[in-house]
């Protein structure tokens, strides 16, 4: 998994609430286990019209926002289905982080198993960052290891983030990941087991 320590990138303004996982990912992109490729079904219905033309409209085809690797979401972002692959489409298409007031628990989660930071702020810092997200400079930091988010005019945001889900983050450690750095442990355990009780190791 990719670590995420500190992130100078264009924030794109999504104010609306509730938007799902059929939104982020619609289901006909779910047809693979692969987490490459997905970026293209992103938010499929909000960026393209019924013919696959772009909406001009969609903040993400303005090209003010282009390359944008932040979002500030309206609330309950990631609701509806568990589908993990909602953090993989926002993950390939470029985004590294969401900002809202609050984020539905399962998407929460898999997040942080994806190296996706959902960032959660006030109400009202939310709706400061996204107004100035919809001005001329489009170009925020977010610091991990500070839990900070420095808006476009330079107005400082503190977040709480659990400290082991912060550490794993900052280390790029995903469940698997975690695991491994006991792997030396786990072979120890595993050699006196082969020596103490060795019929386990029959087929």
């Amino acid at each position: 998994m990719q670590a995420f320590t500190r992130l100078d990138a264009k924030i794109a303004p999504l104010p609306n609430a509730n938007i799902d996982t059929d939104q982020i990912i619609p289901a006909q992109f779910l047809k693979t286990v692969e987490r490459k490729g997905l970026g293209k079904g992103l938010f499929f219905s909000m960026r393209f019209d019924d013919q696959g033309q772009p909406r001009p409209e969609f903040v993400l085809n303005k090209p003010d926002y282009a390359n944008a690797q932040v979002l500030v979401a309206g609330d309950n972002f990631g609701c509806g289905s568990s589908r993990e692959h909602a953090p993989w489409a926002l993950m390939d298409y470029g985004i590294r982080c969401v900002i809202s007031t609050s984020f539905a628990d399962i998407f929460y989660n898999n997040c942080f198993q994806n190296g996706l930071l959902p960032v959660v702020l006030t109400a009202e810092q939310v709706q400061d960052l996204m107004e100035e997200a919809k001005g001329g400079n489009h170009l925020v930091t977010v610091d991990l290891e500070s839990q900070t988010v420095v808006s476009p005019s330079g107005r400082t945001f503190t977040f709480a983030i659990d400290a082991s889900r912060k550490e794993k983050m900052l280390k790029g450690l995903d469940a698997i990941g975690e695991t491994l750095t006991a792997e030396s442990s786990i072979d120890v355990f595993e050699s006196k087991m082969a020596l103490g009780q060795p019929w386990l190791e029959q087929a």
